[in-house]
């Protein structure tokens, strides 16, 4: 009942509308320094697996190697798609474009602030994402989403010469 009200709901479309642009707006405004600044992730990996010492680490082992082995090497490809993340999630929410990808992609990103031991406001936008992600295509229907969906609906239906208006028989295959 309580799903069906957020994915349905005028009310929630409205709220979830809210939602949307106040996260997008906080990923914005997080990621600006990043772009107009200068980025360098390295700093934050390494704080991050100093964190994973000690009896109880804020930073599990697991998630420290991953830093140090992987993305510490890798920091100049972070360098690029972190800000650039940041950017297009806080772009595509604030528009309503690929809304609930975009959630899910700001939602992966504030898994990975929460791993590495930066408390801040990551756990108030990760519940946010996941509700924005439990609305499905409600939370995007003020916003260019309203359009932008259907469209590619109709498209690749095309595409795949199977109109989304009607439902599959128990054997066919798109």
């Amino acid at each position: 009942m309580w799903m069906s009200w957020l994915q349905t709901s005028k009310i929630a479309m409205w709220v979830l509308t809210m939602i949307r642009v106040w996260v997008g707006y906080k990923w914005l405004t997080a990621d600006w320094t990043k772009l107009t600044g200068g980025f360098d992730a390295s700093g934050f990996m390494k704080g991050a697996i100093a964190k994973s010492a000690g009896e109880h680490p804020p930073v599990q082992g697991w998630w420290a190697a991953f830093l140090e082995h992987a993305a510490l090497p890798g920091v100049k490809f972070f360098n690029i798609i972190v800000p650039l993340g940041e950017f297009l999630v806080g772009l595509g929410l604030i528009l309503g474009t690929f809304t609930t990808f975009a959630a899910l992609m700001g939602l992966v990103m504030n898994f990975a602030y929460l791993f590495s031991g930066s408390i801040s406001t990551n756990g108030q936008l990760l519940l946010l994402e996941f509700l924005l992600i439990l609305s499905a295509a409600n939370a995007g229907r003020i916003g260019l989403d309203r359009w932008l969906m259907p469209f590619l609906k109709r498209k690749f239906a095309r595409k795949m010469n199977v109109s989304y208006h009607e439902p599959l028989m128990n054997n066919q295959t798109a």
